[in-house]
């Protein structure tokens, strides 16, 4: 069986009603995103942080997967596929992907502040000040935040090694390190981007150019044949 590997961004959560970064200027809800998404925002104001992230994580919770997600979950059965996203939803999962790598996060995780080993399930969506981890520090979002290090990189790039196909769906291309995984691509291995203004910078990619939804339908048929 072919290993597809898929690398998505946020376009494929923003068909399903989930806002990106990019949509506005930089803006979510009116934060610049160094004020929600940073430490030095965490450092400056924990509770504008924390209340930001109840909302995307309250907001997700009704979300449900469109057919980019559905389509990445099919084709299961009949490629061994790994799905590596930048986004923080559990879309993917909800879609029933079985093989889903956060590069940067989960929204519905928390973590220590002082051991970033210890880590948290969330089994509802506020996250509030006065909430200790186990050695009783405050619980932040087990989020990987600009200027953070990103510590499922490695595992990321020797999966990619692997990747028979892969495929960019809902990322600009744009956001680094997770960008450069395309550059670890097998010579000889397919390579699909899906994207309604893909950015030409790689000869040898296949380009469809679609949003997500449409986009990954017209790759299943492709796939399919």
């Amino acid at each position: 069986m072919q290993k597809l590997v898929a690398l998505t961004g946020a376009g494929i959560s923003a068909e399903s009603g989930l806002k990106t970064f990019r949509d506005s200027n930089g803006l979510w809800e009116g934060h610049d995103v160094m004020e929600v998404a940073s430490p030095e925002g965490w450092l400056a104001n924990q509770a504008l942080v924390l209340d930001f992230y109840n909302q995307r994580r309250k907001q997700a919770l009704t979300a449900q997967p469109n057919d980019a997600h559905l389509i990445l979950a099919e084709l299961e059965a009949i490629y061994d596929v790994q799905v590596i996203t930048q986004n923080v939803d559990n879309l993917h999962e909800k879609a029933g992907s079985t093989n889903v790598l956060h590069l940067h996060g989960q929204l519905f995780e928390s973590r220590s502040t002082v051991d970033e080993n210890l880590v948290y399930q969330m089994t509802d969506w506020p996250l509030n000040l006065g909430d200790l981890c186990e050695k009783g520090s405050q619980l932040r979002p087990n989020i990987v935040w600009f200027g953070e290090a990103v510590p499922m990189m490695d595992t990321a790039m020797h999966i990619t090694q692997q990747a028979d196909i892969f495929l960019v769906v809902g990322t600009s291309m744009q956001v680094y390190p997770a960008a450069s995984l395309i550059d670890f691509v097998s010579p000889g291995s397919k390579k699909y981007l899906i994207d309604p203004n893909p950015p030409r910078n790689h000869s040898d990619l296949m380009y469809i150019e679609e949003n997500a939804t449409s986009g990954m339908k017209k790759l299943q048929k492709l796939l399919e044949q």
